[in-house]
């Protein structure tokens, strides 16, 4: 068969999936974390002590290098006893490096099958490491392929289950099965329902943030870590008290700041209720859309200082006919809900409700004791006769007198399988209606959604976000909900006069015009944009699309390489480099891209089919 016939034959058969994925990738986002003495006697206690610490800290720290940041093992010098409590709770083994010794604690072997795809998942151990692979068999009970990995970290503690991450070259991925403590079983990763992503699926710097300690993303490049991916691995110390070098290095000068705040660490009992919650909130608010203020990454945050600065958590308003109904990482606006939390709000800043009124990140009661732990944090505020329970409901709970039991049951988790998460609403009753406030919280600057975490006051009264934010917000809701494009489309509009330079606006802008088969618009805006900043991904998938619908194939092609470049294990992209390939006749470049796409993502039968064509 002639080599321009056959590609023909594969140009059509492609077509459909890839004009389908092309559209989509048009205006869709990549998918895929703080006694004075008097006497001799008593002074030379102090001297010693003094010694003793200035021993502790005989490693020197510079403020300014890695941010500030030491790592636990610098705070557990002086802080031991602490230190000892934490690495026992859920944050203290967010992420735990797999070792052969680890490798004992975990139930393994074991298989799982997909009837969806008709593939195998196995997890097993050798030669103290850990693997998984998948694999499909044909009809003939031979290997249509098999993909194996060795896994470097657990993460999750177990509560619900946990999964594991993997390294290939610079980059992170999450292992496609995850073991659920509530089944006893191992099932696919949370995400895999939605598709089959392999061993692709990138970790995100927003994500790893919350789970690890101090992980090294590479800026510009999603799942793109430093060789050392984590220089703190489990959520640690600095996470909330921020970065200890200062206050290392004054304890091992022998500073004593008494009964006075200290200056060198965060203290977030010292801090207002709402800087106390921002550290909280940073990790366990998710809301419907999370902004990153321009030119910040999640590194950048410090506790003490607004939320804000770094990060925009953005809530759809609630509505009495759609309540909230969410536990999953919504534990803040959950309890701002709370009669508790909004009685409390016109006492003195120490009696007013806030995430650690009622949580000691220090520490973590078992399941056992749960009940009888936090029942001594509601009788801070309450008494034994403020419960309106009858006597029979009150001894009918397990165990009796269950404060939590009855106002902050667990739920199923709705987005991940065999999982619960404890509702913080603190509710009187089950079918206590949500107060008024909850359905008018916006503003009239922003009406159609909802600013968590603004600086300054918060709900009906607080300020507006930025421009710049709010297109951010509404462009990433716009995706699946398409009532928010005329409010992106508004604020695209004044930003395009207020802020031209700007290479998030002018991407947005190249998206509009795109979307309004305004190609040559489009092509000037992405352009610009790619020169304000050249690593967005997004908008050479965008370029790549009207150069294509231009007829420019060349570079339309060009556009779909420097893509797959910035992101090499997104699969889409991947598709519509080899589909531009071929529409430019590329012939032998396509049939490279689709075997390195292959071995990537060799469950992908399309593909196989594809590559088939092409040798033939």
């Amino acid at each position: 068969m002639p080599r321009a016939e056959k590609y023909l034959r594969i140009r059509t058969a492609a077509w459909f999936a890839f004009a389908f994925l092309a559209a989509m990738l048009a205006t869709a986002p990549l998918i895929i974390r703080a006694e004075s003495n008097s006497g001799a006697r008593d002074q030379a206690k102090t001297d010693s002590k003094a010694e003793s610490r200035k021993a502790r800290h005989a490693v020197a720290f510079s403020p300014s290098a890695n941010g500030g940041y030491v790592g636990s093992a610098a705070c557990s010098r002086c802080h031991l006893e602490i230190a000892n409590h934490f690495a026992k709770a859920s944050m203290g083994h967010s992420l735990t490096p797999i070792t052969p010794e680890f490798l004992r604690t975990l139930p393994i072997p074991a298989e799982f099958y997909d009837p969806k795809f008709n593939h195998h998942f196995e997890v097993h151990a050798a030669d103290g490491k850990l693997y998984q692979s998948e694999y499909q068999t044909g009809s003939d009970g031979n290997e249509v392929f098999r993909n194996a990995h060795e896994l470097g970290w657990i993460i999750g503690t177990g509560e619900n289950g946990f999964g594991a991450l993997l390294r290939r070259g610079d980059y992170l991925f999450q292992a496609p099965l995850s073991y659920y403590t509530k089944a006893a079983g191992w099932n696919l990763s949370p995400g895999y329902q939605n598709g089959d992503y392999g061993f692709n699926r990138i970790i995100q710097p927003g994500c790893i943030y919350c789970h690890s300690g101090r992980p090294q993303p590479v800026a510009g490049f999603d799942g793109k870590y430093e060789s050392t991916p984590f220089t703190q691995t489990s959520v640690g110390c600095e996470n909330c008290h921020g970065p200890g070098a200062a206050h290392v290095q004054a304890m091992g000068r022998g500073e004593d700041y008494g009964k006075e705040a200290d200056p060198t660490i965060v203290n977030p009992a010292r801090l207002t209720g709402q800087l106390a919650d921002d550290i909280c909130m940073s990790c366990h608010q998710i809301g419907d859309a999370r902004v990153l203020q321009p030119g910040k990454t999640y590194q950048d945050f410090r506790p003490g200082q607004p939320l804000d600065k770094t990060l925009a958590i953005f809530q759809i308003p609630p509505t009495r006919d759609n309540p909230p109904q969410d536990d999953h990482v919504e534990h803040y606006y959950s309890m701002s809900l709370s009669k508790c939390f909004r009685a409390t709000r016109s006492l003195p800043a120490d009696k007013q409700l806030r995430c650690i009124s009622c949580h000691d990140p220090h520490v973590e009661p078992t399941k056992a004791e749960a009940p009888a732990y936090f029942n001594g944090k509601c009788m801070n505020c309450h008494t034994g006769t403020s419960c309106t329970a009858t006597a029979a409901v009150r001894q009918a709970t397990t165990p009796i007198d269950n404060c939590i039991g009855c106002h902050m049951p667990k739920r199923d988790i709705r987005v991940i399988s065999h999982s619960s998460d404890t509702n913080h609403r603190i509710v009187v009753r089950p079918d206590e209606p949500f107060p008024d406030e909850t359905f008018s919280q916006t503003t009239s600057a922003m009406p159609d959604l909802i600013q968590l975490n603004p600086a300054g006051e918060r709900g009906a009264k607080a300020a507006a976000p930025s421009a710049l934010a709010q297109l951010l917000a509404y462009g990433e809701l716009k995706l699946a909900r398409p009532q928010f494009t005329a409010s992106w489309l508004k604020a695209l509009s004044a930003l395009e006069t207020s802020t031209p330079e700007n290479a998030i606006v002018q991407a947005a802008l190249g998206q509009r015009d795109l979307k309004d088969h305004k190609l040559a618009e489009a092509i000037d805006h992405l352009q610009h944009s790619l020169r304000l900043d050249p690593l967005q991904t997004n908008a050479y998938v965008d370029l790549s699309e009207a150069e294509d619908q231009s007829g420019h194939v060349e570079e339309a092609i060009a556009a779909a390489r420097r893509a797959v470049e910035l992101d090499p294990f997104v699969a889409d992209l991947q598709k519509t480099l080899v589909f531009r390939l071929i529409n430019g006749k590329h012939y032998d470049e396509a049939q490279a891209s689709m075997e390195k796409y292959l071995e990537n993502f060799p469950e992908d039968e399309f593909m196989r089919k594809m590559l088939a064509m092409a040798k033939q």
